[in-house]
């Protein structure tokens, strides 16, 4: 199986996918997928706090585009972060809206399956990305 390469492709697997132990199995894909994040970008600095998990975001900008390295220890939060950053990713960052990111991550249905620690995890990862957005 070929693993979705955009948000749309993911949302189509979603709706295909009638039971959620498939859809966390492919969250779980998409985080195996995501490139590594080197050890030594893992620092207090770029740990996001408000997850429960670890989880590391890591900025560059080129000129106004912001490209990031993540990584989590847990394997369904690393699908979220790799579900995430298919919206974010290679973004100029006065383009992305943290609220429409989360009102596609929401229209997934993933805020009913998920637990609430994960639900927290995931709204600090996003008003992290917006604080280096801004």
């Amino acid at each position: 199986m070929q693993l979705p390469t955009t948000f749309d492709d993911v949302e189509a697997e979603f709706d295909a996918f009638d039971d959620w132990d498939d859809k966390y199995r492919l969250l779980i894909d998409l985080g195996r997928a995501l490139p590594v994040m080197p050890d030594a970008l893992k620092t207090e600095a770029t740990r996001v706090r408000g997850c429960a998990s670890q989880v590391w975001l890591y900025p560059v900008r080129d000129g106004d585009i912001l490209h990031f390295s993540a990584d989590s220890d847990a394997a369904i939060v690393k699908g979220l972060v790799a579900l995430v950053l298919l919206l974010v990713q290679d973004q100029r960052a006065e383009d992305i809206d943290v609220a429409a990111v989360k009102a596609k991550l929401d229209a997934l249905g993933l805020a009913r399956h998920l637990s609430s620690n994960r639900t927290q995890g995931l709204a600090s990862m996003l008003a992290r990305i917006g604080e280096l957005a801004a």
